[in-house]
């Protein structure tokens, strides 16, 4: 017997067309979320964060040698992320979740301690990952895990941390990228992968389709509930215009993430011409191999601010800024002046100056040419709103209300 949940699959699969997931309006396979800072380490080093996440997933080979766990990656908190509350067991404890694209083990314990109800079961299988920005180890539990309001998923696997680094503020991770990087992470069983929160969604009934959409939106306050995941199709409130698809890239390692080909311009001058790289919620900034990024900041006359790591620019060079784009087959999608700048009301969260104009492009560390050489984070993602489609290998992208907004 499928859930209750299961009229609404039905009425979604009606509606569903060939390619395209399916739309949900006021659907509760909603789950909203909240952008926060984490400010409990003091300012916040995004380049650091971001550079070292990076390092890690251009170090997974797809295989079961667990080579993403270098040991040789700076550890360092977590910095800005979008949080999902996310309840375990039965009766539930909520946990505050990390939503990550760039991962898809789903667990709980760096902060608040897992409380075991009547629908936990414990594997003993040990299970580890290392992010690069942080790692967890512990036991592998099938339990009852709920997101949003009332949607419930049963036995669904979850890591339950004995240690964590890097996670200061937060209970651990909702994973939600491509099943393969959980390859590798039950340590006794190197070969097995997990089955991931949106993958069990499917499988039991409740969704059609295994599709995630996200919605983001630039804020300028220190947290704010601004966010959104639709599980199974999108929200058609959330955009506007019309959703366009790109097939997942195969080049290696960007395929085994939510990997894409695109070129990106400035103006109209090419800095970084077509190749692999991903979107990843779990990345800050707008991450540009080492000579693309050169080439942006020479263009936009930038200097590099020592103290946050990131490029500044003068008022003049902000009012001169050209239009960032990134060409995705055959769609544009532009991040103007205001979107390239960090938001100056949260300057300070980031040791930076309260006067001083911050860019939200940095260093990928790496030239072009690796298999990975863009990484859009959330600054990209908070100006167009994503869908992440397992079942068609494809990404989507629209327009929003928030493409043109100057909040920054």
């Amino acid at each position: 017997m499928f859930p209750a949940a299961s009229l609404l699959t039905t009425l979604l699969l009606a509606l569903s067309i060939a390619a395209s997931p399916v739309e949900v309006r006021n659907s509760p396979v909603t789950l909203p979320i909240a952008r926060r800072l984490n400010t409990s380490g003091g300012a916040i080093n995004l380049v650091q964060h971001d550079q070292s996440r990076a390092a890690a997933l251009k170090n997974f080979k797809g295989d079961s040698t667990l080579s993403r766990r270098t040991g040789s990656i700076t550890v360092t908190n977590d910095a800005v992320s979008y949080i999902a509350d996310v309840g375990v067991g039965s009766p539930a404890t909520t946990y505050y979740l990390i939503v990550d694209t760039g991962s898809s083990n789903t667990w709980v314990g760096a902060d608040t301690a897992y409380v075991k109800t009547s629908t936990s079961v414990d594997t003993n299988e040990p299970v580890a990952v290392d992010y690069g920005s942080g790692s967890f180890s512990g036991t592998e539990y099938t339990d009852t895990v709920t997101l949003g309001s009332g949607l419930t998923i049963t036995a669904q696997s979850i890591g339950v941390a004995a240690t964590s680094t890097g996670f200061t503020g937060v209970d651990g991770i909702l994973g939600i990228g491509p099943l393969i990087l959980t390859e590798g992470t039950l340590t006794d069983e190197p070969d097995t992968t997990i089955p991931t929160v949106t993958d069990n969604l499917y499988s039991q009934g409740i969704i059609s389709e295994i599709v995630v959409g996200i919605s983001f939106e630039p804020t300028t306050t220190e947290s704010d509930a601004n966010g959104e995941l639709t599980f199974g199709g999108v929200d058609a409130t959330k955009y506007t215009g019309t959703l366009a698809y790109t097939p997942l890239t195969t080049t290696e390692p960007a395929s085994y993430y939510w990997g894409i080909n695109e070129s990106i311009t400035y103006g109209t001058t090419t800095i970084l011409a077509e190749t692999a790289g991903i979107v990843d919620t779990g990345t800050t900034l707008i991450l540009l191999a080492s000579n693309a990024y050169s080439e942006y900041q020479s263009a936009t006359g930038a200097t590099l601010d020592r103290t946050t790591g990131l490029l500044r620019i003068t008022t003049t060079q902000y009012s001169a800024l050209k239009d960032l784009n990134f060409v995705v087959g055959s769609n544009t999608y532009t991040l103007t002046p205001n979107a390239q700048i960090w938001p100056r009301s949260l300057n300070t969260y980031i040791g930076g100056t309260t006067s001083y104009i911050y860019l939200v492009v940095s260093d990928l560390g790496t030239p072009s040419g690796e298999g990975l050489d863009f990484i859009n984070g959330y600054t990209f993602l908070e100006r167009f709103y994503a869908v992440f489609d397992t079942t068609h290998s494809q990404v989507g992208f629209a327009t929003t209300a928030y493409t043109d907004a100057t909040t920054n």
